[in-house]
Order: C-alpha cells, then structure tokens, then sequence
C-alpha cells in the first residue's frame, strides 16, 4: 500500500515565495516534509523567498530556492532538473504560477493576450509535462487556478480564458499518469485576500468580491482568505490521493459549475 502522509515526502512548489505559494510551502514543511524546494520568478521576489526558506529550515524541512522565468519549455525542464539535482525526485509538485488581468476584451493587445497565455497556460502545460518526468510513482501533482472558470462575467476574457485549458491538461494528465499512481488536480480558489488581487480591482469591485461569496459574512476579509485554501491543497496531495483529473473551486460559495 502506498503512503501517501507528506512526512518525509519532498515537495517543489512553482511560486512559492509568497502569498498562497509560500503558506502551502510553510505548511508541507510543518506537516513533516524532509525537503521543499521554491521557485521564484525574479529578484523582486527573492526577499520573500529568503524568508520562506528560514520558515521551511525552522520548521525542520531542508529547503532551496531556485529563481526562473517559467515561460519557455526550457526554463521549466531546468527548474525540475536542479530540484532533482537539490534534493531528489519530488512527491509532490504544486504550481501557483499565474497573471490577471481585468480589461474589456476589445481593448487587450496581441502583447498582452501573448503575455498572459505564456504566463497561465502554456508555463502549466510545461510544469505538467516535466512533473510527469520527474514525480516519483505515487506522487501528487496540483495546479491553481481560478473560480473564474465557473463564472458569466466580463473583463477576464484573458486570464479565465488562459487558465481554461489547465483544465483539460490536469484531465489528460491524470489518465496518462495514473498508471503510476499520480493523482493530478486543479484548484480554483475565489478572490483572495493577496497583493495579486488589489491591483486589477477597483473599489467598487473590491466592495462587491468582499460580499459575493455566500460564506462572505464569515471571512474575517470577506474574500477568499489563503489559510483556508491551504489545507484543501494539502488534503489533496496526501490522503486526497483518490481525486484525481478534477478542478475544485474553493470559494466560500463565490461560483460554482
């Protein structure tokens, strides 16, 4: 029988010096895992990654940052490629990877739409295909995305629209790697209480995501707060493992299909 507990397990998370990314790698490393690797996209987010790592190492985790641009088919090969190096083989691969943007669909530009597609779909599909590489037999492989999948609203043409295919990838992807007892998963958590979140909204919009959701009354932000997206994600990269090929939307009751 398979164990499937995070302890001793090694993890690599795609975007995970902060936010959402770097809670799910503080808590991986409280949860027992032996070693957790974080990737980050560029100097600006270093600092946030040298404190995720001392929280990863106070914890009692080995932890190792690694920085790239995961746009390029390459750069993602080479991010598994060190993490192996690193540490070994991960268990369990998360990739929070991803880019919003809130504009009428008539006024996005070829450069944005290209922007966007590198960034949310075309960075899961690489991250896919190199966890299916590199995870170990009975592994776990979960990928965010958004609740916009489940919703009728305007303006996120581009961002819903290149998270969508993820969709898809995480079916084809569990059919072909169930055979060696990898469970891949997508999450589509409601707007989240992060600095992701502020910039793309205004303040009429900030008001009404705050009381969309139908739980919205007892989020201490009235949005989808991180902690409680956190242990949904570690459920499924543990003894979640029998869900599998699926997109959940974690919302407080925002949207749903």
């Amino acid at each position: 029988m398979a164990d499937h507990s995070i302890r001793g397990k090694t993890a690599l998370i795609a975007g995970g010096a902060k936010n959402l990314g770097g809670l799910i790698a503080r808590d991986l490393a409280e949860q027992g895992a032996k070693a957790v690797v974080i990737h980050y996209n560029s100097a600006a987010s270093q600092a946030d990654a040298d404190k995720t790592v001392a929280a990863i190492e106070r914890a009692g985790a080995r932890a190792v940052a690694l920085q790239a641009d995961l746009t390029s088919a390459a750069a993602m090969e080479k991010l598994f490629t060190d993490a192996t190096a690193a540490v070994g083989r991960p268990d369990i691969a998360i990739n929070t990877v991803g880019k919003v943007l809130k504009k009428p669909f008539v006024d996005i530009t070829e450069a944005e739409y290209d922007e966007m597609s590198a960034v949310n779909a075309k960075s899961a599909f690489f991250f896919l295909r190199e966890a299916g590489k590199h995870v170990n037999d009975n592994g776990k492989i979960c990928t965010l995305v958004t609740s916009l999948l489940g919703a009728f609203t305007p303006f996120y043409a581009s961002y819903a629209g290149t998270k969508a295919p993820v969709e898809h990838f995480t079916r084809a992807a569990a059919k072909e790697f169930g055979a060696r007892g990898i469970s891949v998963t997508a999450v589509g958590p409601g707007p989240m209480d992060t600095p992701f979140f502020y910039p793309a909204e205004g303040a009429d919009a900030v008001a009404y995501h705050k009381t969309a959701a139908a739980l919205s009354p007892f989020s201490k932000t009235g949005l989808t707060d991180i902690e409680d997206v956190v242990p949904f994600i570690r459920h499924l990269v543990s003894d979640g493992w029998w869900i599998t090929g699926q997109t959940i939307l974690i919302n407080g009751g925002y949207t749903t299909k």
